[in-house]
């Protein structure tokens, strides 16, 4: 294992009810205002939000509404809410919702405190934090993406036509509270969409040096294998507790940054989806479970022992016959297989992109990773992208 450094800071509440016993304890360390963040209304369709406000408002705390964050959070969002923040003297942001909101909250945390372009500063090109930033808690409704636990954020400069993430940990939410049951209500596409992106950042973690035993790529293979099977059980059940609970703490566990410890991750197909959303704005998880089996197959070849491994340990594909690229092979296939299997999207015209000339402009705009088993090209990015059209 390579050597690193470990820390996280967010304090973590798990579990059902875990929201009202320990919300109103958290609020006595914190000001009179509490600016509560959250999508396109979900939350107050489910009762989720009255719930939190019924909670702010029994212990003395005047709320502040920021609403309407989008599925992929714009730099203009982040400084609308940076600006709301200021002028009503917020002293605590509660983020409630799944990883846009997380997101968001956490560039907004920096913007309203910040006096330089957030943007440019820490967005464009990684910056130093040299201040404190405004407080952020949240309340997952929809997980996933595991920005509960990092100081990760992924912004949309819509101006730009760039999709970029930055993690920074002085970002980390101070208390993050999960109850499985607040998933119940999500729509089935986006439960789906959401356990695949967990499965996105686990393989694009365990697909990265070293290639020797550690500890980090056998906890990713539990890590997968607990996602395959819960995803299967949370389609035939929504409301199975076991299953959506673990795949909440799957998401959470696969970008808590424990799994990254002593490796070198390879982000390509993030690196690949972002710069496809930021153009055409489509759903993160289905962008992703487009690009990573066709962005595999260009690569299985010059990591073969993590792909022969990913096919034994994940799929429990047996060797018989098989060399080690066919071995391989058949673990991408074997992913494949299971996109299709929960209804994902495996084209791009499913994700509605329909113009391929547009293709190249996308291509060239992806940035490169440094962690991949075969160093990517614009061009090659370009053949992938054809061939997912």
């Amino acid at each position: 294992m390579f050597n690193f450094v470990f820390e996280n800071a967010t304090k973590v509440y798990f579990g059902k009810g875990c929201v009202k016993e320990h919300l109103p304890e958290i609020l006595k360390n914190y000001g009179d205002t509490v600016m509560v963040a959250y999508g396109g209304g979900s939350v107050k369709k489910t009762g989720v939000y009255d719930e939190i406000v019924s909670i702010l408002k029994d212990n003395g705390k005047k709320v502040v509404d920021f609403a309407s964050i989008m599925p992929n959070p714009t730099y203009a969002k982040v400084l609308e809410g940076a600006k709301l923040a200021r002028e009503n003297g917020v002293s605590l942001i509660l983020g409630v919702g799944g990883g846009s909101v997380m997101d968001c909250c956490k560039a907004v945390s920096l913007a309203a405190v910040s006096k330089a372009d957030v943007w440019e500063n820490f967005w464009a090109k990684p910056g130093v934090i040299d201040f404190e930033p405004l407080p952020l808690c949240v309340v997952v409704t929809a997980s996933g993406t595991g920005s509960e636990c990092n100081g990760g954020a992924v912004i949309t400069n819509e101006a730009l036509k760039i999709k970029t993430g930055r993690d920074y940990p002085q970002c980390n939410p101070r208390f993050a509270m999960l109850d499985p049951t607040y998933t119940y209500s999500l729509p089935m596409g986006q439960m789906i969409s959401g356990a695949f992106d967990t499965l996105s950042h686990i393989m694009e973690t365990y697909f990265g040096e070293p290639n020797e035993d550690n500890v980090s790529d056998s906890i990713s293979e539990a890590l997968m294998k607990s996602v395959i099977r819960n995803l299967r059980a949370a389609i035939k059940n929504p409301e199975d507790y076991d299953a959506r609970a673990n795949l909440m703490w799957c998401a959470t566990m696969a970008e808590n940054r424990i799994i990254k410890l002593g490796k070198k991750p390879d982000f390509e197909c993030h690196a690949i989806e972002h710069q496809l959303g930021a153009y055409t704005d489509c759903n993160h998880g289905r962008g992703l479970a487009v690009i990573h089996p066709v962005y595999y197959r260009h690569i299985y070849k010059y990591g073969l022992p993590k792909f022969v491994r990913f096919a034994q340990e994940v799929w429990g594909i047996e060797r018989g016959t098989k060399s080690d690229e066919e071995l391989a092979a058949a673990g991408v296939e074997a992913l494949a297989a299971f996109i299709k299997e929960i209804g994902l999207p495996t084209t791009l015209r499913e994700l509605g992109v329909t113009d391929k000339a547009a293709l190249k402009e996308i291509a060239d705009s992806c940035g490169i990773s440094a962690g991949s088993y075969k160093r990517m090209t614009h061009e090659e990015i370009l053949e992938i992208f054809e061939e997912c059209f």
